[in-house]
């Protein structure tokens, strides 16, 4: 990984993306959008996470974050850790899920392909971190994260995605809180 994509200050705000391992489309149900909802509610109680805007996608997750406790490479680790194992076990555990053991297979195929994972991959590695530096930087990084459901073409307006804080912005039903971005908010 390059230095530009690495955590660097321990006290700054970062917009990270990461996705499932080989994009796999995994968050197409709202039981799987629900772990995702669970994980950043625990990461913000225990974890002390302060989370600014995010947009979680059938393949892949955007966020701005901030670790209050100074470790966004943990932090980030442990979420990515606590939703694989979360995610793996609601697949196995969901009749209605039609892929399972295509899914399943995929991730353990992906699993054998690094030394560090015991049996499941579900995420790819890197996160690529931009550390938020600058009004201008934040404000390009929030229409990035807003802006990507309309992008992919499954929504006309960000508002009517509803796991991105779009909707939180625009206080229109969202699906759960987020912290004060401050001078943007």
């Amino acid at each position: 990984m390059s230095r530009k994509y690495k955590f660097h200050n321990p006290t700054a705000a970062y917009f990270v993306s990461f996705a499932t391992v080989y994009w796999i489309d995994v968050f197409t149900r709202a039981e799987y959008f629900n772990v995702l909802v669970d994980s950043i509610g625990y990461c913000r109680k225990e974890k002390e996470m302060e989370l600014f805007a995010y947009c979680f996608m059938p393949s892949h997750i955007h966020f701005i974050f901030r670790s209050k406790k100074e470790e966004p490479a943990k932090l980030l680790g442990d979420f990515k850790k606590y939703t694989s194992k979360k995610m793996v076990q609601a697949i196995a555990e969901n009749p209605q899920e039609s892929r399972k053991e295509w899914l399943l297979w995929m991730f353990e195929r992906a699993g054998m392909k690094q030394s560090n994972v015991k049996s499941y991959q579900f995420w790819q590695h890197h996160n690529k971190p931009i550390e938020l530096w600058s009004t201008g930087v934040i404000k390009q990084k929030l229409d990035y994260i807003h802006n990507n459901p309309v992008v992919a073409d499954f929504v006309n307006i960000p508002t009517e995605w509803k796991y991105s804080s779009a909707r939180n912005f625009a206080e229109e039903d969202p699906a759960f809180e987020i912290d004060y971005i401050g001078f943007l908010g």
